[in-house]
């Protein structure tokens, strides 16, 4: 298996993944900084050019975060990355498609990427500003989740919280916003795991 990744993009929550079910895996690094997204040997894995991408032994490509999470907890079930009950279950999408679909792209986006919603300058600030309001709210959100005590989102481990992970580390390690008491703990908790250790210390984060 290939994962198609950048150091510390969301590709570092399906890196922390294959850590987690110990799944030989080679990585490839895309330079998202010298756009080699956009080159044509990646576009022929990605034609989305964008990370993260698997190449699967048989030489089946997945993309997209929500994808890949649900192919590796499918297929490694031992695992229980997803929740066996239909209604956990719908609560761990619910919480991957808050944080891939809406925190991520509305949110972190407009903070380091405001020229894609703003095409006049005098106007970054403001779409910036949007980002952090955003990013702030979906994380005082899922801080409610975590109040009851329990260590991850849904009591045990799940892809719920390696999504988690990636936008708690774009927060902390990019000084975007502050993290609510409770997600900070999540964060400290997910950075003590020997899996994520792991795929960290591979794309050179500390």
């Amino acid at each position: 298996m290939k994962l198609f990744y950048t150091p510390g993009a969301c590709s570092l929550g399906i890196h922390v993944l294959l850590e987690e079910l110990g799944l030989p895996h080679e990585g490839v690094l895309v330079n998202l900084r010298e756009g080699q997204q956009f080159s044509d040997e990646f576009r022929a894995i990605n034609p989305k050019a964008k990370v993260p991408a698997v190449v699967l032994d048989d030489g089946a490509v997945l993309t997209e975060w929500i994808a890949i999470a649900h192919y590796l907890a499918a297929t490694n079930p031992d695992a229980r990355l997803v929740p066996a009950s239909p209604v956990e279950a719908a609560r761990c999408n619910e919480l991957v498609a808050y944080i891939n679909g809406w925190m991520h792209p509305q949110g972190f986006t407009r903070i380091f990427r405001p020229d894609r919603f703003a095409p006049n300058p005098e106007d970054k600030e403001t779409v910036r500003e949007q980002g952090r309001k955003i990013f702030a709210e979906g994380f005082d959100l899922i801080d409610k989740v975590l109040t009851d005590g329990r260590d991850w989102l849904l009591g045990s481990f799940s892809i719920a919280d390696a999504a988690l992970f990636y936008v708690s580390f774009w927060a902390e390690g990019r000084q975007t916003v502050p993290l609510p008491a409770h997600v900070a703990a999540h964060y400290a908790r997910m950075k003590a795991r020997p899996a994520v250790a792991r795929a960290m210390e591979q794309e050179r984060l500390s």
